[in-house]
């Protein structure tokens, strides 16, 4: 089940958290994997340690450039899943938000996003199937403290989805989003060591705890989830946004 064998996917942002390990788990699975980021160092690690599964490739591109993006795709050629995953985060409220770190939020987590969705399409148009993954958040979903512009973007990323679900569908393309809360990746340990150098440990198990279920999920129950939705078994799913939270959208009272 969930074989990915003979299909080509594109990642992007898979140089580290969620997106390596979903490019792990593809690798893994049979597919051809292609990781797009900004960082090619951090892309080519992804691809030198799941080569031994498969073939595996890297691109230096900076999503929320339409002409980059473009070019890379057209390299490319054939795509049959693109798991739109490139983000940043950023803290503030509207208030406190500068122009100029809303728009780069905005740059990358939705141009960046639609640049994907715009060059993708009509090559899976032209072959007549494919699959659309976008990483949207729980922030898309709820209300989130100084998140105002993180939860802007994530909740394009949930619309957008949807649209594309609807329109693409006789064209045998199908498009989801999941919606994860707090995964334990480098960027979240990066933040606590940034923000918080003198109680690491306090905050770490605070942020823990702000799940439910007790802990931060991890990016191989991400990269799950994600296999599933992009595997053919799935092929009755789209135009849904799955949670990945630990219980966080119900259960956090």
């Amino acid at each position: 089940m969930f074989s990915l064998k003979g299909k080509t996917a594109v990642i992007t942002g898979g140089g580290s958290g969620i997106g390596k390990s979903i490019a792990e788990i593809f690798s893994k699975q049979g597919a051809v994997v292609h990781i797009i980021e900004l960082n090619l160092q951090s892309a080519n690690d992804t691809v030198n340690g799941i080569k031994k599964y498969g073939e595996a490739f890297s691109h230096s591109c900076d999503v929320s450039k339409q002409l980059e993006v473009k070019t890379v795709f057209e390299r490319i050629g054939k795509v049959d899943i693109l798991v739109n995953n490139a983000g940043i985060a950023h803290i503030g409220k509207a208030s406190t938000t500068e122009e100029s770190d809303f728009d780069k939020v905005y740059q990358v987590n939705v141009k960046g996003a639609y640049n994907c969705l715009y060059a993708v399409l009509p090559l899976m148009q032209k072959k007549g199937s494919g699959v659309i993954l976008n990483t949207a958040s729980i922030a898309s979903l709820v209300g989130i403290t100084d998140r105002f512009a993180y939860s802007m973007s994530k909740g394009a990323i949930y619309a957008m989805s949807m649209s594309v679900a609807r329109d693409y569908m006789a064209d045998g393309i199908r498009c989801n989003s999941i919606s994860p809360a707090r995964i334990h990746t480098p960027f979240v340990d990066g933040f606590i060591a940034k923000n918080y150098p003198d109680n690491h440990k306090e905050i770490f198990e605070k942020l823990s705890k702000s799940q439910p279920i007790g802990r931060m999920g991890k990016p191989e129950e991400v990269a799950a989830l994600a296999l599933y939705l992009c595997s053919d078994e799935a092929g009755f799913i789209t135009g849904c946004d799955y949670p990945i939270d630990g219980g966080f959208i119900k259960l956090n009272n």
